[in-house]
């Protein structure tokens, strides 16, 4: 018994320590910025997809938003899903001049449903065709300048792009301002870290810009309840990579209360892990096949949350045989020393006050820190309970009310 157990543990140790390491590696590129700028010229069309379930409560501010875009009118139209309203959602949409697509009586509900609903049954109808459709949720709002951003990319040739995701309301609540704190680090030790070494960058759920060609070549096909991380793992096998567009934001509204952002971070967690066990080990595979250190990241992103799961249980196994004679009989052999586990906890945790001198955010941002390592705790009851509900992929609504202007984020 101790023989096995040992050996499960040594690769277990090998596995988390060396995933550790290497992304701390990888985030220290993220703390420069190469110097870009715009130089091809406007002529993308976009296709603005907004997908809505009872959104009347910020629904308008976003459509206004748009409507306020610093790119020509005439090269983008807004459309926004009602996927199953019973609010007025629609009646805001439609009084703001906007495309509606309606969709109800359907027996699958959520984003990525909607998403591919739309497309395939309402947008590829149009007699319009568009270079690129971008999504967003119905909560958001993005910079002026957003469109632009994604021109340039897809000028460039790149396919699929994610920007940059601010959060809405950061100083509503220690919860929201945790989220913040997490989105600043992923923007700069995750996206543009990745971003400056060539490496594929992820899709955050929302920001997203993908070039039609490709949706209609592979379909979107995404409608897991996390359909951005799904997307990521189709585009990624195919060697199509997402890049990223920092100076493209989009803001994005987070829950205030504790419970909301539990419901929310569990559903996110089953989606990935979902995902994970779909296309994990045929990432794994192009990689070894191609070579490509690529497609072997995008498999690491996808481990994560076992990762995390391993690091638990090893840690509490470590724990149990100190604390009890289990020792005795077990004898599990701690391969990598304290200080080992120690540092690269520290450097990844370190990260994020680094990230928020680079970012120049204020004072109140810092003192986030403090219930920060509170919510990062709250991160292991949600791993493990979905660890054990991945197999639900019912999706759950969270409900949105702030209607906040786009003067009163972008100061």
């Amino acid at each position: 018994m101790g023989s096995v157990l040992n050996a499960l543990f040594t690769f277990m140790q090998m596995i988390v320590g060396g995933i550790g390491v290497y992304q701390v590696i990888i985030g220290f590129a993220g703390f420069t910025r190469k110097k870009e700028s715009r130089t091809k010229p406007v002529e993308k069309s976009f296709a603005i997809l907004i997908a809505a379930h009872n959104e009347e409560a910020v629904i308008g501010s976003l459509l206004e938003n748009l409507q306020k875009l610093d790119y020509p009118k005439s090269l983008y139209e807004t459309f926004v899903i009602c996927d199953h309203c019973t609010d007025r959602t629609v009646e805001i949409a439609q009084s703001l001049h906007v495309h509606t697509l309606e969709r109800n009586r359907q027996a699958k509900r959520g984003k990525g449903h909607a998403i591919e609903w739309a497309l395939n049954q309402q947008l590829w109808k149009l007699d319009r065709e568009f270079d690129a459709v971008i999504i967003l949720d119905a909560d958001n709002l993005i910079s002026s300048n957003f469109l632009l951003e994604m021109n340039e990319k897809l000028s460039n040739g790149y396919k699929v792009v994610q920007g940059y995701l601010e959060t809405k309301n950061p100083y509503d609540s220690w919860v929201t301002l945790s989220y913040a704190l997490m989105y600043w680090y992923m923007n700069r030790i995750w996206q543009l870290a990745r971003y400056n070494l060539g490496l594929p960058n992820v899709l955050g759920g929302t920001g997203i810009c993908v070039e039609t060609g490709l949706l209609k070549e592979i379909g979107w096909g995404a409608q897991s309840l996390t359909e951005d991380v799904e997307f990521t793992a189709r585009c990624v096998e195919r060697g199509v990579y997402p890049t990223w567009a920092h100076d493209a934001i989009v803001y994005d509204e987070k829950p205030v209360g504790l419970r909301s952002s539990l419901r929310q971070r569990l559903r996110w967690m089953q989606g990935h892990f979902y995902c994970a066990r779909q296309y994990f080990w045929k990432l794994i595979k192009v990689s070894v096949i191609n070579r490509s250190l690529a497609q072997l990241d995008a498999a690491i992103y996808l481990f994560q949350p076992f990762r995390f799961l391993i690091y638990m249980a090893y840690s509490f196994m470590l724990y149990f045989q100190v604390a009890t004679s289990a020792i005795d009989r077990w004898g599990i052999m701690q391969i990598l020393p304290d200080w080992f586990w120690v540092l690269v906890s520290a450097v990844l945790y370190l990260q994020t006050p680094v990230v928020l001198m680079i970012e120049k955010k204020p004072f109140k941002a810092f003192l986030g820190y403090i219930p920060y390592f509170l919510f990062l705790l709250t991160w292991m009851p949600v791993t493990i309970w979905a660890f054990f509900t991945s197999n639900n992929q019912n999706w759950s609504h969270t409900q949105h009310t702030r209607a906040i202007k786009i003067e009163e984020v972008s100061k």
